[in-house]
């Protein structure tokens, strides 16, 4: 039987004459009677995964809690955010020892078989943010050999890190942080804050001369500062 693509609980009820399943925005639990056995339980859970799935979405879109940026579970057909797409997530069994990450025809997440099927999500979780550091690594050192020379505008060192209320920074000796949730957004609005910070080994303020600089490497980072604006409170809290 395929491993289900979020994480549930099953609870015994003496009161209950049949089971059923609720649905709340942090949980799937399944409430049944004391005598009903577990694989009967699995099985029920396997044919309503559909109804489960949707059932969790109108939850979140209810409490206004819904955030493009953070998918509602981790586990096969969901939909992960990277480089401004939603990218579907496949589910392999491995016989590796770790979980990996690959990105072909979609993203696949390389499960050992050896892990409980109810660590799955978890794992799955911290193994895509794993991940996703490393390729906004990547794409980061691109951008910067891409714009850094343009203007001299060479950083000391790069660093990508989670901040909680800045998308980027630079130190007064050139050491370039950079947010790795940007690697959720579209490839421009990462592009844009590193210029913003290579920018800054330059111009330390936000002047109209730095500015003038930002838009020598950007012609239209209005839009992109615009988008940041308005997408930032949701791309903030992405994989929470």
């Amino acid at each position: 039987m395929p491993n289900l693509p979020f994480p549930y609980t099953i609870r015994r009820s003496a009161r209950s004459v049949k089971v059923r399943i609720t649905v709340t925005h942090d949980k799937v639990e399944v409430i049944a009677p004391a005598k009903v056995a577990e694989q009967k339980l699995v099985q029920f859970v396997h044919e309503k995964q559909h109804w489960i799935i949707s059932a969790l979405a109108k939850v979140a879109e209810k409490n206004h809690t819904y955030n493009p940026f953070t998918p509602l579970f981790y586990g096969e057909g969901a939909k992960i955010p990277y480089r401004g797409e939603l990218v579907e997530l496949t589910i392999k069994p491995s016989t590796l020892k770790r979980l990996k990450i690959t990105l072909v025809d979609g993203l696949v997440a390389h499960v050992p078989k050896t892990l409980p099927v109810n660590e799955h999500n978890d794992a799955i979780k911290m193994a895509l943010i794993s991940w996703m550091k490393m390729q906004a690594k990547l794409h980061v050192q691109q951008l910067v050999q891409q714009h850094a020379h343009k203007k001299q505008l060479l950083p000391r060192t790069i660093v990508i890190k989670q901040q909680k209320s800045r998308w980027g920074s630079c130190g007064i000796h050139n050491d370039i942080s950079i947010n790795w949730l940007l690697i959720l957004a579209p490839p421009e609005i990462l592009e844009y804050v590193v210029v913003h910070e290579l920018c800054h080994i330059q111009v330390r303020n936000h002047s109209a001369r730095f500015w003038a600089l930002v838009a020598e490497h950007l012609p239209y980072y209005q839009q992109h500062r615009r988008w940041l604006k308005e997408q930032g409170a949701s791309l903030i809290r992405g994989f929470d």
